[in-house]
């Protein structure tokens, strides 16, 4: 069967609870209890987003969501009552997309799966119309900068190429190594989607580095950029395929 989400909680009543929620407002919702039930599941059913809480009994939920993450793409929201800055850094690390913390509202749970759940069923559109090519990298040999090396973002805001630092309102900030590469060739292939593959590849040099990685880079890079880092306007994900500067 197909679902739009599937809750992955022990806390049988607040799984069922919010499984019935969802259901009510037409987002379709199973939910499971366990590590084991979980690879069950979606091995016999597809479903657009994964809600997952790291305390699974004996087994963790960060453990789930690598091996999720080694076989499918979709958005993965971890819910959990641990809220110290090793768990969220870790479960953005491996894996997951976001990282919301219980107690939660069940309206704002919705509001933000399905805000979720729009962006991803319109990346996947946007990913089979442009039909990139993994891997594929653009000539970024000649740098789209102006003579003084800046590359504009939007009104106020410019890449320094020379000085490696992000010009915002006037003020300059600070760009890591990592953060300065991921967003110069996100950049340079303005317009198209860059996929998770290309930036390892092509932008780091380095495939070995997991992609669990981009979603923190590309959340400290939002930090910096936009207005509301959780609401970003610029640096946009496509989710399961990789970013876009539009």
């Amino acid at each position: 069967m197909v679902y739009k989400c599937l809750i992955v909680d022990d806390d049988l009543t607040i799984a069922e609870n919010t499984a019935e929620y969802f259901n009510i407002f037409d987002i379709s919702t199973a939910f499971v209890t366990g590590y084991d039930e979980a690879v069950r599941f979606l091995e016999e059913n597809e479903t657009s987003l994964v809600l997952l809480d790291i305390n699974l009994g004996d087994r963790s939920g960060f453990e789930l969501c690598k091996k999720i993450r080694s076989e499918f793409d979709m958005p993965i929201l971890f819910i959990s009552a641990r809220k110290s800055d090793d768990d969220i850094l870790t479960a953005l690390n491996i894996g997951g997309d976001d990282y919301i913390s219980k107690p939660f509202t069940m309206s704002i749970l919705l509001a933000k799966v399905k805000a979720v759940l729009a962006r991803y069923e319109k990346a996947v559109s946007m990913a089979n119309a442009v039909g990139n090519t993994p891997g594929q990298a653009a000539d970024i040999s000649e740098p789209s900068a102006d003579p003084n090396g800046k590359m504009i973002i939007c009104d106020n805001i410019f890449l320094d190429t020379s000085t490696h630092k992000l010009v915002k309102n006037g003020e300059e900030t600070e760009l890591k190594v990592r953060e300065y590469n991921m967003l110069l060739y996100i950049l340079k292939n303005r317009g198209r989607v860059v996929t998770k593959d290309e930036l390892l590849k092509y932008a780091w040099e380095d495939e070995f580095i997991g992609e669990g990685t981009l979603p923190v880079h590309a959340r400290r890079i939002r930090m910096k950029l936009e207005e509301d880092p959780d609401d970003p306007k610029i640096l946009k994900t496509i989710w399961g395929v990789g970013y876009i500067i539009e």
